[in-house]
C-alpha cells in the first residue's frame, strides 16, 4: 500500500511511455500500417541518421573524456592556492546557465564576423600579429588601362617597360576606409636608367577628373609591392612610397610590372566555426565549457577524502609530483572518475538544446545527432512517429549499457 502511490507514477510516467513507444515503433507514419522492423531498417538507411549516429559516437568519446580530465586538472591545481574556492566558483558558474542560453552565448562567440564572433576576434588578431594583411583587398585595375588580370589575384602590364621610362598604374574600387590619412598622388619623374611611376587612385570626388591622368586631388596608394617579372621570374620590385612613387633599377628593363595578388587579397575572417567541419567540434566545446565545472566540483569532493599521509608518505621516499598524481592520486579517485564519466556519457546520448540552437541550417544536418534526429523526425516537416519511436527506442538501448554499469559500481560501492 505504501508502495503503490510511486508504483502508480512510476508505470504512468516511466513505464507506460516506454510501452507505447515500442509498440509506436512498429507501425507506419499514420499509425495504421503494422511495418514490423521496418522502421528500424529504415533509421539505419538513412543518411541523415547515420550522420547523427557517427556524431553521437563522438559526443560520447569526446565530451566526457575532455571534461571529465579537465575537471580533475582544475580539482588537484586548485587544492594548493589561495583563490581555489573563488577559482572553483567561477569554473562551475557555467551550470547555472539553462542550454538554451548557452547555446545562444556560444552562437554568439562562433560568429563568423571577427567584429561579433569572439573566437574569430581572437583568431583573426593572432593571425594578423604574423601576418601583415593586404594594403588595399579588392582594388582593381583601371578598365582599358595597361594593367590586365595575371592569376592569383595579381595584375600584370601587357607590354614591356624600358629604362628611363615612366608607368602610370591607376586602380579603383579601393575602399575609403583604406585611404584615411592618403596623400595627393604625385607624378613620378623619368629618371635614366631606372623605371619609375605612380599607383594611384584613379578617381575624383565630385567628377570632373580624366581617366588614366593623375589629377591633383586624386589619392596615392601607399605601400603596394611592384614587381618586374621577366620569363616567369622576378628580377627586381620596390613598394610604393607615401605619394605612391615607386623606383624600380635598371634589371627591370624589358620586364613587364606586376602588382602582385597579395595586395588585393580579401581580408582575413577568421576560421567558419560553425561549417560542416568544424561545427560538432564548435559546439562540444560549449558542452566542455557547461560541464567541466561539475566534473571539477565531485572530483574535488572525492579529493578532499583522500589520505593525506599517503601522499606525504610518496613524496618523502623520492616520487615527484606527476607520479604522485599518476599513481596515487588517480588510483584513488577512480570510483569518482567513474561516477562522472558515467553521468556525462548518459547527458551526451541526450544531447539536443545545444545542437538545435547553435548549428545553423546549413551545417544543421552535418551537426544532427540522434535527439534531435529523434525531434525533426517526430515533429519536423515529414513527421514519421514510427521512425521517431523508433530513435527513441533504439537511444534508450544506448543508455541502457551504460546505465547498467553505473548500478553494478553502486552496488559494489554499498557491499564496500
Amino acid at each position: 500500500m505504501f508502495l503503490l502511490p510511486a508504483l502508480v507514477l512510476l508505470g504512468a510516467l516511466v513505464v507506460y511511455p516506454i510501452v507505447f513507444s515500442v509498440y509506436r515503433s512498429l507501425f507506419d507514419a499514420s499509425g495504421s500500417g503494422f511495418v514490423g522492423l521496418g522502421n528500424y531498417g529504415e533509421m539505419f538507411s538513412d543518411e541523415g541518421i547515420r550522420t547523427a549516429l557517427r556524431n553521437n559516437v563522438v559526443w560520447v568519446v569526446v565530451a566526457p573524456t575532455v571534461s571529465t580530465a579537465l575537471g580533475l586538472v582544475f580539482a588537484v591545481l586548485t587544492e594548493r592556492i589561495r583563490w581555489g574556492t573563488a577559482f572553483k566558483l567561477v569554473v562551475f558558474m557555467p551550470m547555472a546557465i539553462s542550454m538554451l542560453a548557452a547555446g545562444i552565448i556560444f552562437r554568439l562567440v562562433y560568429d563568423q564576423a571577427p567584429e561579433r564572433g569572439v573566437a574569430n576576434a581572437v583568431w583573426v588578431s593572432v593571425h594578423d600579429t604574423f601576418s601583415d594583411p593586404a594594403p588595399f583587398p579588392g582594388a582593381k585595375p583601371r578598365p582599358r588601362s595597361e594593367l590586365r588580370p595575371s592569376g592569383g589575384g595579381g595584375f600584370t602590364t601587357e607590354s614591356v617597360v624600358r629604362a628611363g621610362a615612366r608607368v602610370d598604374l591607376p586602380l579603383v574600387a579601393v575602399r575609403q576606409d583604406d585611404l584615411r590619412g592618403a596623400r595627393s598622388a604625385v607624378v613620378a619623374a623619368r629618371r635614366p636608367g631606372v623605371v619609375s611611376g605612380t599607383v594611384w587612385l584613379d578617381f575624383t570626388r565630385g567628377g570632373g577628373g580624366r581617366p588614366g591622368v593623375i589629377d591633383g586631388n586624386e589619392e596615392a596608394l601607399a605601400g603596394l609591392r611592384v614587381e618586374a617579372v621577366r620569363g616567369g621570374a622576378v628580377v627586381a620590385s620596390a613598394t610604393t612610397a607615401a605619394d605612391g612613387t615607386f623606383v624600380l633599377p635598371g634589371a627591370a628593363d624589358g620586364a613587364r610590372l606586376r602588382l602582385p595578388g597579395a595586395n588585393f587579397a580579401a581580408a582575413y575572417h577568421g576560421v567558419e566555426w560553425l561549417g560542416p567541419a568544424l561545427v560538432t567540434p564548435a559546439i562540444i566545446g560549449s558542452y566542455v565549457w557547461m560541464w567541466a565545472g561539475f566534473a571539477m566540483v565531485l572530483i574535488a569532493a572525492g579529493l578532499a577524502g583522500v589520505p593525506r599521509e599517503l601522499l606525504e608518505a610518496a613524496r618523502v621516499d623520492g616520487a615527484g609530483e606527476w607520479q604522485v598524481f599518476r599513481r596515487i592520486t588517480v588510483p584513488l579517485l577512480a570510483p569518482v572518475l567513474v561516477v562522472v564519466l558515467v553521468t556525462l556519457m548518459i547527458n551526451v546520448l541526450k544531447i539536443f538544446d545545444l545542437v538545435y540552437i547553435i548549428a545553423p541550417g546549413s551545417s544543421l544536418r552535418s551537426a544532427n545527432v540522434l535527439a534531435l534526429q529523434l525531434f525533426q523526425s517526430s515533429f519536423g516537416t515529414d513527421v514519421d512517429e514510427g521512425l521517431g519511436s523508433a530513435i527513441a527506442v533504439f537511444l534508450l538501448l544506448l543508455v541502457l549499457p551504460v546505465m547498467y554499469v553505473n548500478l553494478r559500481r553502486l552496488r559494489k560501492e554499498r557491499r564496500r
